[in-house]
C-alpha cells in the first residue's frame, strides 16, 4: 500500500473509531468499510478488524463500567454461547466469492441501522430478556462476529434497545465487552488456524487508540450524533454496495 493510501486509511480509522467508542461500540463495520474502499484484500481485512477493535472496545468497556453503565444480568446470557462460536467463525476462512457478499450485506444493515437508530429514546421500564432467545440470539451473532470481523455490537445494540431489553446507556456499556469478547474469541480461532498477524495493524492501531479514547471519553459533543452516523452510513453504504458488485461483477 502506497503512503498517500496508508494516510487516507488512517484517517478514516481515526474517525471511525472516536464516532463508534462514543457509544460503546468498536467500530468494526466501519474498518471494513474503509478497508474495502481502498482496496486492501478481503484475506487481511477480517483479523485486521478484530485487532483493532480489541484496542477500542477495551477503552470503551473499562470507561462505560467505570461510570456504571453496564449490567451483567443482561450481558452473560448473550455472552455466554456467542463467545465460543466467534471462535468458531474465527477458524473459517470464506472464499472471496462468498465472504465479499456477506461481508457487503453487514455494511449495508449496519448503514441502514445507523441512520435509522439516531435517536432512540431511554425506555425506563426495561425488562430482562428471556434466557433462552438471548443463547440463540448470541451464538449467532457470535458465529457471525468471528466470520465476518466485525464484534456483533451493530447488531446487539439495536436488539437491547427496540426490545426494551437494555436503555440506551446500559446498552452501550453491555456492547464494548461484548464486542470485546467477541473480537478475541474471533482474533484467537483466525490465528490458531492462519498464524499470520495483519501487517497493517501496527500502522493503525496508534490512530485507533486515539480515536477510541477520544470518543469514549467526550462522545459526539460537536457535531449532532444523529448527523455524524448519518454521514458514516452513506460511507458504510457506498462499501457494502462496492463489495457486494464487484464480487457478482466476477461471477458473471
Amino acid at each position: 500500500m502506497d503512503p498517500t493510501t496508508l494516510v487516507f486509511l488512517a484517517g478514516m480509522i481515526l474517525f471511525i473509531a472516536a464516532l463508534y467508542a462514543s457509544v460503546g461500540h468498536a467500530g468494526a463495520s466501519g474498518y471494513l468499510a474503509a478497508m474495502a474502499l481502498v482496496g486492501v484484500a478481503p484475506l487481511m481485512m477480517k483479523p485486521t478488524a478484530l485487532s483493532l477493535n480489541i484496542l477500542v472496545a477495551t477503552i470503551a468497556a473499562v470507561k462505560y463500567y467505570r461510570r456504571g453503565y453496564f449490567s451483567w444480568q443482561t450481558f452473560w446470557p448473550f455472552a455466554v454461547c456467542s463467545i465460543p462460536a466467534a471462535f468458531v467463525g474465527g477458524m473459517i476462512t470464506l472464499p472471496e466469492a462468498v465472504y465479499k457478499p456477506i461481508v457487503g450485506g453487514v455494511l449495508v444493515y449496519a448503514a441502514v441501522r445507523l441512520f435509522s437508530l439516531t435517536r432512540v429514546d431511554i425506555k425506563e421500564n426495561t425488562h430482562s430478556a428471556p434466557r433462552w432467545l438471548a443463547l440463540i440470539a448470541g451464538t449467532l451473532l457470535g458465529l457471525l462476529s468471528g466470520l465476518t470481523g466485525v464484534g456483533g455490537g451493530i447488531f446487539l445494540s439495536p436488539v437491547l434497545l427496540l426490545t426494551g431489553w437494555a436503555d440506551t446507556r446500559t446498552t452501550s456499556g453491555v456492547a464494548a465487552l461484548f464486542i470485546l469478547c467477541n473480537s478475541i474469541a474471533g482474533l484467537g480461532g483466525y490465528l490458531a488456524r492462519t498464524p499470520v498477524f495483519p501487517p497493517l495493524f501496527p500502522y493503525l492501531a496508534p490512530v485507533a487508540l486515539v480515536g477510541g479514547w477520544v470518543g469514549a471519553e467526550f462522545g459526539s459533543k460537536r457535531l449532532p450524533a444523529a448527523t455524524i452516523r448519518r454521514l458514516l452510513s452513506v460511507v458504510l453504504l457506498l462499501a457494502g454496495a462496492k463489495m457486494a458488485i464487484t464480487s457478482f461483477a466476477r461471477l458473471w
